[in-house]
């Protein structure tokens, strides 16, 4: 859900509604599907970084009718070398610098096979860091485009919900066609990693191994933590200043349950009554929550009442970080979450981040 309310709060401007209807039906429209791609997906970027990989990719049919696009990475040596930087001059962006080269040697047999959820207006290529480090660690590592972002079909938005049916559905197609090999584990974060709880408590999907980061507890809850915080931001350019400013004296709790009952009506869908946490608490496999101490957008909140809601789950809390930093710290995290998926038993606690 990254981005989502700068992105919102220009339309709302520039659609010139100026009464408290106008404001939460218009805000309603953006809550139903995503308005666009993230400024922060940089699809050229990505396109032209597979174009140097050897991999596969497609569409697989779902019972919704909503095709889903797949792509694929094989174990190997990529030579991964990352890192990711905050701009001094932005406190609410970031950065990354990636290289790596295609294997040398034959791919060889996939320790397991690790499916990765993006986040809102995001895709599967915004995963391309985290594809190549469990690649590298011995994984087939599989990204779907969530229906409604990417190379994906359209249908009505679920919150995760509608999101994990399809998830369950490629799986088995991908699995049925050999593309799934080994323990499968499911790999999301933010939106995806509401799909990703979801779709582990369907017995269908047979995940063995869950990580899920900075995932929301409740999607109407989630909203209202995070229309009010983009609201508050003061960077940016004088027009987004404006613009918030203008915002934040027309947007109301009031205005926002208006948004969120008026969208839930058209997606037939009670936001406020998708809970992850009940989700969660029916998941089989071994959950590994993570979320950031400093998380604005998913308040940390969120993070701790999916921890209460199954005891059982681990839950790793990083400190310091926020929504946008907390999925490029591979440096902390990937040791962590590639010790999770191969451990011989489910870990007892939650492994430190390095």
């Amino acid at each position: 859900m990254l981005r989502v309310v700068a992105v919102i709060a220009v339309c709302l401007l520039l659609a010139g509604f100026s009464s408290w209807p106008g404001i939460a039906h218009t805000l309603a429209s953006k809550l139903v599907a995503p308005p666009g791609a993230s400024p922060l997906l940089q699809t050229a970027r990505v396109d032209a970084a597979f174009a140097r990989l050897p991999h596969r990719s497609g569409l697989v049919d779902t019972s919704a009718g909503v095709p889903v696009y797949w792509r694929a990475l094989d174990p190997g040596d990529y030579g991964m070398a990352y890192a990711w930087t905050r701009p001094a001059n932005d406190l609410h962006g970031v950065e990354f610098d990636l290289d790596f080269h295609a294997p040398s040697a034959p791919a060889a047999a996939p320790r397991g096979t690790v499916v990765l959820l993006h986040g809102w207006m995001m895709d599967g290529g915004s995963l391309l860091p985290w594809s190549l480090a469990l690649a590298e660690a011995g994984y087939r590592a599989i990204t779907l485009d969530l229906r409604n972002h990417g190379r994906s079909g359209h249908g009505p938005a679920g919150y995760g919900t509608r999101e994990a049916d399809d998830v369950v559905d490629a799986v088995a197609a991908l699995r049925e066609s050999g593309e799934v090999v080994g323990p499968l584990h499911v790999f999301g974060v933010s939106y995806g990693a509401a799909t990703a709880l979801f779709a582990a408590a369907d017995p269908r999907l047979g995940a063995e191994r869950v990580v899920a980061l900075e995932s929301f507890d409740n999607a109407g809850g989630a909203i209202r933590d995070m229309v009010p915080h983009m609201l508050a931001e003061t960077g940016g350019s004088w027009h987004a200043r404006i613009t918030r400013t203008w915002l934040r004296w027309r947007i109301d709790a009031a205005v926002l349950d208006a948004a969120i009952a008026s969208a839930g009506d058209t997606l037939s869908l009670r936001l406020d009554g998708i809970d992850v946490g009940t989700a969660l608490a029916q998941t089989p496999g071994c959950v590994l929550l993570v979320h950031g101490s400093a998380d604005r957008h998913v308040p940390v909140s969120h993070g701790r009442a999916l921890a209460a809601a199954l005891p059982d789950a681990r839950y790793l809390e990083l400190a310091g970080e926020d929504h946008l930093s907390l999925p490029m710290r591979l440096d902390r995290l990937a040791p962590t979450v590639v010790d999770w998926f191969g451990a011989p038993a489910c870990p007892q606690i939650a492994l430190a981040a390095r």
